[in-house]
């Protein structure tokens, strides 16, 4: 199959948050690049709410979670900038879209959606990337930072990603305070791959 172009993944991504959130009733439409940083209006008509939503999306083939010495076990990562330290609103969300396709089947896709408040996203990628400079002497900085979704872990970790278990499916936009890495009463992560950081890697289609 094909390569599929980042900007057609991150249109994908957008269409299937624009779904999601018809069916489940709310009024919403994509701004289509007129409104900055902003990919989706979604008003909900029972209780008068405004929502702006920010769409990122990652396409990859994977059978299983991350395994990261520093960030431990996630889900998966999406490319961000330095800009999103600062981008804190109260009414501003960002749908993170993780689409899974299959590695016997590659026209076969499977969707996974989390909807984060822009007050967890932006500290998480402050506090991530602060933590990869300190790790290495080496660690430049750039402009590129990384949002994960995390999964429970059975040791403290210096800055532990926000929960799938919170995020995954917050078609309510919860602005619930993250939920981050707990420690588990045992270690064992068979369906963990080692880590390879998207700083310095090229592996994934990301929007």
């Amino acid at each position: 199959m094909a390569r599929i172009p980042p900007n057609s993944v991150g249109l994908a991504g957008e269409f299937a948050v624009l779904s999601q959130l018809t069916l489940r009733g709310y009024d919403a439409g994509m701004t289509l690049g007129h409104t900055k940083n902003i990919d989706i209006l979604v008003l909900d008509p029972r209780r008068g709410a405004r929502y702006e939503v920010e769409v990122k999306t990652n396409l990859e083939t994977r059978t299983r979670d991350s395994d990261s010495r520093l960030f431990e076990t996630f889900v998966t990562d999406w490319q961000m900038s330095a800009k999103h330290e600062g981008v804190i609103d109260p009414n501003l969300f960002y749908c993170f879209v993780h689409i899974n396709s299959s590695r016997t089947e590659l026209s076969k896709y499977a969707l996974r959606f989390f909807i984060v408040p822009s007050v967890v996203v932006a500290k998480y990628v402050r506090d991530e990337h602060q933590l990869w400079l300190k790790d290495n002497p080496a660690h430049r900085t750039s402009d590129r930072r990384l949002f994960r979704i995390g999964l429970p872990n059975d040791r403290p970790i210096a800055v532990p990603a926000p929960l799938a278990s919170v995020y995954e499916d917050n078609w309510d936009f919860a602005s619930t305070p993250s939920i981050v890495g707990k420690p588990t009463e045992q270690r064992g992560h068979p369906n963990s791959t080692p880590n390879t950081d998207a700083r310095k890697s090229g592996a994934r289609r990301l929007t």
